[in-house]
């Protein structure tokens, strides 16, 4: 007869504590929020789906929410087809084994990573000023100077130059991740491609991306929860939660941000930020589950 395992329930406990009381409860805990009302003396009383349906027909909060998620979807896209690409492409180069100093560009390439968003924030807003910037000089050193503007003050350059920030300060993560997969394919494999007369090109494409694919699908959802999570950068870069020139930089994180705590002369309201919070919650669940239904079904199918 099989004995309970003990052991395992112990070595699992302390997780299953942690993420409980940081993660789970605090979630439960605002999906009940989202449902309740709070007059002016912080009463709350229970309002069913009477906060969503605020969100949705309320012409300021629908308007702001639409074009928050509009935003964020904006954002997510910016990031995958410039993050992930030059992910992989990286990745690759290091991959090859003919590039001495891989420790090196791999290290200065994760580096930016492991910095406070805080500070990467604030120092390349600094450093796009119009006034006191350096980019305007470092422009003109390679005679670039006359395409030189203020991206971050511009409605239609804030959010791509945000979302460069942000792939400069997280392309090192994705590239980590394929370059782990990568260089765990078997080298039998590349052997006998090699003898067969496969060029480095044609053995990529052909034997070593569609071994990588299930990395790639993972560093996807990693790149779509982290953009659908995405406020601090914003924050740092502008100053606070407004949204940026014209709300173009007005993701979900800010805009649950003015919601709840308040912001100018908008007034905070824990229970309507909780349904945003609540809403957001949903978009990533959505978001999560179709890759799952469409795309990681397949790539399991293909890698087995």
């Amino acid at each position: 007869m099989n004995k309970f395992p003990w052991h395992l329930v112990v070595f699992l406990a302390p997780a299953f504590i942690i993420y409980g009381v940081f993660s789970a409860l605090p979630l439960a805990d605002t999906l009940r929020l989202s449902i309740f009302t709070e007059d002016s003396f912080g009463v709350r009383s229970f309002l069913g789906w009477g906060n969503y349906e605020f969100v949705f027909q309320d012409a300021l909060m629908s308007q702001a929410f639409w074009n928050a998620l509009w935003v964020n979807c904006k954002f997510f896209f910016i990031n995958m087809i410039i993050q992930n690409p030059i992910a992989l492409l990286l990745a690759a180069l290091l991959a090859t084994g003919r590039i001495r100093g891989v420790a090196f560009y791999r290290t200065a390439i994760f580096l930016p990573t492991l910095l406070s968003v805080v500070i990467v924030g604030f120092v390349w807003k600094l450093m796009l000023s119009p006034v006191w910037g350096v980019g305007e000089t470092l422009m003109a050193m390679v005679g670039l100077e006359d395409y030189f503007g203020p991206w971050l003050g511009k409605p239609e350059s804030s959010l791509i130059t945000v979302s460069l920030i942000s792939v400069w300060q997280y392309i090192g993560l994705p590239m980590i991740l394929i370059y782990a997969a990568l260089i765990g394919i078997p080298d039998e494999l590349l052997d006998a491609a090699y003898v067969d007369g496969s060029k480095p090109l044609r053995t990529f494409f052909a034997i070593q991306l569609p071994l990588i694919y299930p990395t790639l699908g993972l560093v996807t959802i990693l790149t779509f929860v982290g953009n659908f999570n995405a406020f601090d950068l914003m924050y740092s870069v502008y100053s606070g939660a407004g949204g940026g020139p014209e709300q173009s930089v007005d993701v979900l994180g800010t805009f649950f941000y003015r919601t709840f705590f308040g912001f100018a002369s908008q007034i905070g309201s824990t229970t309507m930020g909780a349904t945003v919070a609540s809403l957001m919650f949903l978009v990533i669940c959505v978001g999560v589950g179709l890759y799952f239904y469409f795309v990681q079904r397949r790539l399991l199918r293909h890698q087995f």
